[in-house]
């Protein structure tokens, strides 16, 4: 998931986009489009900012073809935390401390499996901080503001999920740059949450 308001799947990295050499089909979101790598190094703060505030902070890309994959092999799921009601109430009965802020899961996780007490996170590798290239990849203008905070948005995302498996709840994070082999991250998602509905062959085993 990405922080509101300053997230993309589309962020230009040094070394490419692996999902999108991946995917020719997914192309760079206007505001991103003609911004190069030397370019956003050379920005000002207030340029930056600007250019910052034009991502979209969800259905990102990587989440949409995840969101795709699921639906075609079966799979129904919710989307940004939200839960039914039965189980908001469920939660409460169970956890009386919980705290689940407009009755959505902590963190607010992109896909939620209820039936199943499971929840997929899609980070972009850049704004969670992932330690890919691309995640590493840090802006030299207003670079302590920006390492702050990626970093937060990394503790963050660890706290939550440490707060849903004391409710329970199981989590799978995908990467941005895990998403070029689909097959790859097929297999994960159906080992992780099970045959999905109809099904009858079991998971692939393979890595």
């Amino acid at each position: 998931m990405e922080p509101a308001g300053a997230q993309t799947f589309n962020a230009p990295f040094p070394e490419g986009n692996p999902v999108l050499a991946g995917n020719p089909e997914l192309t760079l979101c206007p505001p991103l489009a003609r911004v190069h790598n030397r370019d956003m190094d050379s920005m000002s703060a207030q340029q930056r900012s600007q250019l910052m505030s034009k991502i979209k902070g969800k259905n990102t890309k990587p989440e949409l073809l995840v969101r795709k994959l699921l639906h075609a092999a079966g799979y129904r799921y919710r989307l940004q935390g939200n839960i039914p009601r039965s189980t908001f109430e469920k939660i409460l009965k169970d956890h009386p401390d919980a705290h689940l802020p407009g009755g959505k899961l902590p963190g607010r996780p992109d896909l939620v499996f209820s039936a199943r007490h499971k929840v997929v996170f899609v980070n972009g590798c850049f704004w969670h901080l992932h330690d890919c290239p691309a995640g590493q990849h840090a802006p030299q203008t207003n670079a302590e503001f920006w390492e702050a905070k990626r970093t937060a948005t990394r503790d963050r995302d660890l706290r939550s999920i440490v707060v849903l498996e004391d409710l329970g709840w199981q989590s799978l994070v995908l990467w941005e740059c895990e998403l070029r082999d689909q097959e790859v991250v097929l297999d994960r998602l159906s080992r992780f949450l099970g045959a999905s509905a109809g099904s009858t062959a079991a998971p692939s085993k393979s890595v």
